[in-house]
């Protein structure tokens, strides 16, 4: 019984802890411990907003990646590279005819992040938990 009164219990904020930045600091304080899903610094220079659909489902779990600052990544957005979650081209082989394109981005601060490896996040390209959703679980790799 009490084992699942703690899963319970802990559920809502395993879902926080797991996908958002782990570069900010912790204290003792609840509310200073709270994480918000990192800002994408060029969100307003590239295309994330104009493509619409989701690429395929690489991993129903996310990725941890240490990210500098003022460094330029490319997340791979179609689920196909070599290299998740980061691009490494494979959408420009024209044999595959995929529309996607990578998502350019910047972090505010050097650190460790979670990118979203089901592909479906709304927050491109850091997790937000949507693989924890029954139809990205229940998505073949």
């Amino acid at each position: 019984m009490s084992i699942i009164l703690r899963q319970k219990l802990r559920a809502p904020w395993l879902l926080k802890q797991i996908c958002y930045s782990s570069s900010a600091k912790s204290s003792g304080d609840a509310a200073a411990t709270a994480k918000t899903i990192p800002k994408n610094l060029l969100e307003d220079k590239q295309t994330a907003n104009l493509q619409k659909e989701n690429g395929a489902v690489f991993d129903k779990r996310p990725f941890k990646l240490h990210l500098e600052k003022d460094k330029t990544y490319s997340w791979c957005l179609c689920g196909k590279s070599k290299s998740q979650p980061l691009c490494d081209g494979t959408h420009k082989n024209e044999f595959l005819k995929i529309k996607l394109r990578p998502i350019r981005f910047k972090v505010e601060k050097t650190g460790d992040y979670w990118l979203c490896n089901c592909k479906h996040t709304t927050h491109r390209p850091f997790c937000d938990g949507t693989h924890k959703q029954p139809d990205i679980q229940s998505a073949v790799r």
